[in-house]
């Protein structure tokens, strides 16, 4: 990881998401941004935030280069993740309670040299790699949370390759070009 945010941070960077979601949904007065003075917070850094209601997916939106400073990034994929995300309707004030929120701060992606498929599956790391597969125009990312959910790479790679809008198979028919990044997360219990 490039920048880590010491882990002190965690549950009031979930409180700043929680409370932004709020705020929008006309539930919490104002956001408040106390305790959020750290110069670390200030970097900028990738971030995505992932809404879950009863451990089921209800939101997931962020970017994979930085898009400005932490703080901003949070707050802006926090209200996309809850309002914007093409999957789901937008986020009720009555799901506002049930809502698990996680925050994914991640690393800059690099390019991932393999020779064949083989070799691709031998240098994932499962649980620990998010994984961008990009082929001509088509592209998707899973971020290392998926491994919980699809521990087995051949399997891990025919759904990113689905989720890209591509063959299952093209992760060893068609070469696609494959970056990887980490990321340090925080998530409400």
């Amino acid at each position: 990881m490039d920048s880590r945010i010491p882990e002190q941070h965690g549950a009031r960077l979930i409180r700043l998401v929680r409370e932004t979601i709020g705020h929008k949904l006309g539930l919490v007065a104002e956001t408040d941004e106390s305790g959020l003075d750290d110069e670390v917070l200030s970097q900028d850094l990738a971030t995505f935030v992932t809404l879950k209601k009863q451990n089921r997916l209800r939101g997931c939106i962020g970017n994979l280069e930085p898009a400005g400073p932490l703080l901003a990034s949070l707050a802006d994929n926090a209200r996309h993740a809850a309002f914007n995300d093409h999957r789901f309707a937008p986020l009720a004030p009555e799901e506002f309670a049930d809502i698990a929120i996680d925050i994914s701060i991640l690393s800059r992606p690099e390019p991932l040299d393999y020779k064949d498929a083989d070799d691709l599956l031998a240098k994932l790391r499962p649980g620990t790699d998010g994984v961008i597969l990009r082929k001509g125009r088509a592209r998707a990312t899973f971020l290392p949370q998926v491994w919980d959910q699809l521990p087995d790479p051949r399997m891990f790679l025919e759904h990113l390759c689905r989720k890209a809008g591509l063959e299952p198979t093209a992760w060893r028919d068609s070469h696609p070009e494959i970056m990887i990044y980490q990321v340090q997360s925080f998530h409400e219990e």
